[in-house]
């Protein structure tokens, strides 16, 4: 079964059928359908390369793995359809974080025009003026990566994560009880000045000497979460930032319009899971590189 036919709208929200919603059913199944097509060309690519060496598995290889899993003889694997509605949520999870963070950077390169030119001469540099940047390039890009740092320790893209203690603890002279949840707040772990030097400015140089880890092994810089409940979508939610936030670098000088000082440009931020803007970002592009 397709995507876009699992769902029935009248079934999910009766009172549709009482309002003349025809445009927004089309819309919404023309989005179903374009969805699915997406879905259904990753797995089929994961499809054709199973019998082709791999170093190891990812996420869509373990899913398939289980569509004929039994126990005992009993059937317990899942259906095509389970496949796709398990990636769909991976990936739509990504939407709304990876879209703010690029906003943020953007944001901060445009405020700090120093870093936003130091950050372009690492990109003529290792890409060129005559090309766009490639997934391949990211590597290389080491001022970027210390870019992106400085963009999540300032504004995390979950900035308060729950989390639920499995046994009694002692946390900083407080005791925890078993079961106890507790909100962290990684927003202000990320603004401590106990432990950041200026800890407000946006500077991504402070990595040379701190060259902390994303993936949660040192606390005082955990923008995805730390242990086994820390963000799955790591690797794919860099790249993604990284990529779209290289290329809008590079391809383009920006501007506040109007004539704007930079440092008058508004940082405030909207309450909400991902952190978002208080207000849009408003900015003026002109091209700066000639790609053959």
């Amino acid at each position: 079964m397709s995507l876009a036919g699992a769902f029935n709208l009248a079934d999910v929200v009766p009172w549709l059928g009482r309002f003349d919603l025809q445009g927004l059913k089309r819309a919404i199944t023309k989005i179903g359908k374009a969805f699915d097509e997406i879905l259904e060309k990753i797995i089929e690519e994961h499809e054709d390369a199973i019998n082709s060496p791999k170093d190891r598995q990812d996420f869509i290889d373990i899913l398939l793995s289980l569509i004929h899993h039994t126990v005992d003889g009993q059937n317990y694997g899942i259906e095509r359809t389970n496949i796709k509605a398990i990636a769909l949520d991976m990936i739509a999870g990504a939407f709304e974080t990876s879209t703010s963070v690029i906003l943020w950077a953007l944001s901060s390169l445009i405020r700090h025009p120093r870093v936003m030119k130091t950050l372009q001469e690492e990109l003529e540099t290792v890409v060129g003026r005559n090309k766009m940047v490639e997934e391949t390039d990211l590597a290389k890009l080491h001022y970027l990566d210390m870019v992106i740092k400085e963009t999540l320790r300032l504004y995390p893209a979950g900035a308060l994560t729950p989390r639920e203690s499995t046994e009694d603890a002692v946390v900083g002279g407080y005791y925890v009880k078993k079961n106890t949840r507790v909100l962290i707040n990684m927003w202000a772990v990320g603004r401590d000045p106990k432990v950041w030097f200026n800890a407000e400015d946006f500077c991504p140089e402070r990595f040379v000497e701190k060259n902390v880890d994303f993936r949660g092994l040192d606390f005082e810089f955990i923008p995805f979460g730390s242990g086994r409940r820390g963000c799955p979508g790591i690797h794919m939610g860099l790249v993604t930032v990284k990529f779209v936030v290289a290329q809008l670098v590079h391809c383009f000088n920006w501007e506040l319009p109007l004539g704007q000082d930079p440092n008058q440009l508004d940082m405030s931020e909207k309450f909400g899971l991902s952190l978002p803007r208080a207000k849009n970002l408003y900015a003026v592009p002109t091209s700066r590189i000639k790609p053959h």
